[in-house]
C-alpha cells in the first residue's frame, strides 16, 4: 500500500529535482478537483446539480474536454480515498497559486455548495476550513460567498 501511494505521489505530485519549489499544473488541477469533489460530498447528499457544477468548473477552469475531465475526476477520487485530510491538497495550492487564484478556489467551492440552491452547515464549515488552510482572509472568504450568491441569484 505504501508503495502504491509513493508511486502516485511520484507520478502526479512530486516536483522534479530541478524545480523542487514549483508545483506542476497537473498537481494543482488534481488538488483543486479533489477539493471540489469533497465539497460536493460535504453534505452527504450528492445532487445532480452539484455533479454538473463540479464538471463545469473543471472544464472551464482547466480547459479540458469530457475525456480529460473524467480522467481527472477519477484520479482525484482515488487520491481522496487515500488522503487523511485536506493538507496534501491545500499545501499544493499554497505552493502553486497566487493569492487571487486561492480566492477563486474558494469561490468555486461556494459555487458547488450553492449548486443545489441550499447551503448545508457542513458545506459552509468545509469552505471556511479550506479558506483557513490556504490562508484566504475572512473578508475575501465572505466576499466570494456574496459574489456567488449574487451570480446565482440566491
Amino acid at each position: 500500500m505504501v508503495t502504491a501511494i509513493k508511486k502516485f505521489f511520484d507520478k502526479h505530485i512530486k516536483p522534479s529535482p530541478d524545480h523542487a519549489e514549483e508545483v506542476s499544473e497537473h498537481s494543482l488541477q488534481l488538488a483543486t478537483t479533489a477539493l471540489l469533489v469533497e465539497m460536493m460530498k460535504a453534505d452527504t447528499a450528492v445532487s445532480d446539480e452539484e455533479r454538473r457544477a463540479v464538471v463545469k468548473t473543471i472544464q472551464s477552469q482547466f480547459d479540458l474536454n469530457d475525456e480529460e475531465t473524467n480522467e481527472l475526476l477519477h484520479v482525484a477520487e482515488k487520491k481522496i480515498r487515500k488522503a487523511t485530510g485536506y493538507f496534501e491538497f491545500t499545501s499544493l495550492i499554497n505552493k502553486g497559486l497566487p493569492y487571487e487564484q486561492k480566492v477563486k478556489v474558494i469561490e468555486h467551492l461556494w459555487e458547488i455548495a450553492f449548486a443545489d440552491s441550499r447551503l448545508d452547515k457542513y458545506e459552509e464549515h468545509m469552505v471556511r476550513k479550506i479558506a483557513g488552510l490556504i490562508y484566504v482572509e475572512h473578508k475575501d472568504f465572505i466576499d466570494a460567498k456574496l459574489r456567488v450568491k449574487k451570480k446565482l441569484a440566491l
